[in-house]
């Protein structure tokens, strides 16, 4: 985001203070992560307004940050970019707190204040605009996440030998990771590369022998895993979160024209053609997967119509030139310039 806004010169200053830099382990729900979180926002509650701006955006997962913005702003307008809602992930999606009990209505409390503290909220895809606006009065607008063009870009795509299929990402219900190592022991001929941990770190412990299971990888590194892979994978869980949403992979290995395969959703479609720019196969369901990139291993034709299929669709809809334009009205629009 703050990329795309310096690239159609929209002047940004960041006003932040570190929390989740420098750990693996991410945002994670816990006491630990609590205390770090409210320490971080007491410390930017404390800090000084940052001058002129215009307008002040607060980011994933910016849900608590509110109160700090709302003080800081002074009146200014609050756009909120919250990419996800914490109790549709937490409780919905990973299942971390059940429904109805007390977390998961705190949760949904920090979401609904969030939002209406807010004077637009931006959503990433229109399905998820679709969801935000049943919580909320406040406008909702959409803009893809898009990723970091100094970092992800096409390259030299290397052939491999043998042809291999890249996961990166965090291992949590949405990924639909008990779908790729199923497709994997369908495919027992095609080798998978995993890189990631998280919540369900447990189903790689008996994995089939051509799945290789990296816990990290350097955010500066993902590029050349994407050049070198045959194809990258997306996500492929089914719950409605992850109908609701494009995940930045698929957003990094369309602009480093790697092949990719994802589930087809109602979110993936804003953004995908099917044959075109990906191949999309149904959420939840191994069989298809298997078969997907068993077709793209045996067909390398299609493996280049892909790779130039899914820049071009980049281009059009998710660089940060797009994405910059896009952001820029939207903030026009609030401020009626």
């Amino acid at each position: 985001m703050i990329a795309c806004l310096r690239r159609v010169g929209v002047a940004v200053t960041e006003h932040h203070v570190s929390v989740w830099e420098g750990r693996r382990d991410g945002w994670r729900a816990g006491a630990g992560a609590g205390l770090r979180l409210a320490a971080a926002e007491a410390r930017l509650f404390a800090r000084p307004s940052p001058g002129d701006a215009d307008a002040l955006i607060v980011g994933y997962p910016g849900h608590f940050d509110l109160p700090a913005a709302k003080r800081a702003a002074r009146g200014r307008p609050i756009v909120l970019n919250p990419l996800v809602s914490l109790a549709d992930t937490l409780v919905g999606d990973r299942g971390r707190f059940r429904p109805g009990s007390p977390a998961s209505r705190a949760l949904a409390f920090v979401d609904r204040r969030a939002f209406a503290a807010a004077d637009l909220i931006v959503a990433d895809t229109d399905a998820h605009a679709r969801f935000f606006a049943t919580l909320t009065d406040t406008p909702v607008e959409t803009c893809f996440v898009g990723a970091e063009e100094r970092v992800f870009a096409p390259g030299p795509l290397v052939e491999s030998e043998p042809f291999t299929v890249l996961f990166v990402g965090k291992l949590i219900p949405l990924q639909g990771v008990g779908t790729i190592l199923a497709a994997a022991r369908i495919a027992g001929e095609i080798r998978f590369r995993i890189v990631g941990s998280g919540q369900l770190d447990h189903l790689l412990r008996d994995r089939p022998p051509n799945v290789e299971h990296v816990t990290w990888i350097e955010y500066d590194q993902l590029p050349a895993e994407l050049h070198r892979a045959g194809c990258a994978l997306g996500i492929f869980g089914t719950s409605p979160k992850a109908a609701r949403v494009i995940p930045n992979k698929a957003f990094q290995a369309l602009a480093c024209a790697t092949p990719l395969v994802t589930a087809d959703t109602v979110a993936a479609r804003e953004l995908l053609v099917d044959a075109e720019s990906a191949l999309l196969v149904p959420p939840g369901e191994p069989e298809a997967l298997a078969a997907a990139v068993r077709r793209l291993a045996a067909d390398p034709a299609l493996r280049r119509s892909l790779s130039a299929g899914g820049r071009a669709g980049y281009e059009r809809h998710a660089s940060e030139a797009v994405l910059g334009a896009r952001w820029r009205a939207l903030l026009e629009r609030l401020l009626e310039i």
